[in-house]
């Protein structure tokens, strides 16, 4: 017989001692420590059929948890509500509930379309005040411009509108279109800082055959305080049958051209202005 064998021969009265330890409230480790029994298979043969004293067992926090749970599942409140309401998963609401019978709708088909219709729109809402604010917000920033400004941002935008001088076409001269009212106002408060006169301008206006032709006219006569009875001959554009057009709403107008007579020596201040602004951005080697 070997030392560990003899150590726990007489496992009845090993036995006895442990389950009266057990009953007295003592946890495994207190008994082991005791009977310096350091062999848990053993040691769980001492206390088999006793249970453990209620000190020693961990509180189970997902108990409470599936009660709610449950609780919640009976009021009605789908997988999403709960998983909102208490923070756990899915899955563990999924395996707590599922023999409890699946609550009836809240709402009708109609219903539920008119909640979801209602949400999308206060989000729509919520997101357009968002770019309305930050537009404003940008819009605030800008402040007073001084002139090199004015002059700097309407070079700028001829280059990008403005009919443009070509080694093949020469074409020193200001030719401006575009259908943005913003846009056109800019541009004749950059013509004004030139020192171009409003008598030295041709306008016309380049519209679709369809459209209201006389309307536009008077629209841009609005725009740019030149009487539409000094317009030139519209531009009318003719319609592809095969082409869906989408500018077909009150708000076309079409786009005006506007000529600037004698504008040579402006042209080629203008060009030279835009390689500056090139050359001081780093924008060119």
């Amino acid at each position: 017989m070997t030392a560990e064998t003899s150590r726990y021969a007489d496992f009845d009265n090993l036995r006895e001692q442990a389950v009266a330890l057990r009953r007295e409230g003592l946890s495994l480790r207190q008994i082991r420590d005791r009977l310096q029994v350091h062999n848990n298979d053993l040691l769980h043969r001492l206390v088999k059929g006793e249970p453990p004293p209620e000190w020693t067992k961990r509180p189970n926090a997902k108990d409470d948890l599936r009660d709610r749970a449950r609780a919640l599942r009976l009021e009605g409140m789908t997988y999403d509500q709960i998983q909102v309401e208490l923070g756990c998963s899915k899955s563990s609401i999924s395996l707590w509930v599922r023999d409890l019978p699946k609550p009836e709708p809240r709402y009708t088909d109609e219903e539920r379309r008119a909640r979801m219709n209602a949400g999308l729109a206060r989000l729509r809402a919520t997101r357009d005040e968002q770019r309305e604010e930050t537009k404003r917000l940008a819009r605030e920033s800008i402040g007073a411009l001084s002139d090199r400004e004015l002059f700097v941002a309407g070079v700028a935008l001829y280059w990008a509108e403005g009919a443009k001088d070509k080694t093949y076409s020469r074409r020193e001269s200001l030719q401006f279109i575009n259908s943005d009212p913003t846009v056109i106002a800019l541009y004749l408060r950059w013509l004004d800082l030139l020192g171009v006169t409003r008598d030295r301008l041709r306008l016309r206006v380049s519209i679709h055959e369809s459209a209201d032709v006389a309307g536009a006219e008077r629209f841009w006569a609005d725009v740019t305080g030149i009487e539409s009875s000094t317009f030139r001959k519209a531009t009318l554009k003719r319609h592809n049958p095969r082409t869906v057009r989408k500018n077909t709403t009150e708000a076309y107008r079409g786009c005006l051209v506007i000529y600037v007579t004698g504008s040579a020596e402006l042209y080629r201040r203008m060009e030279g202005a835009w390689y500056g602004i090139v050359d001081a951005a780093g924008a060119q080697d």
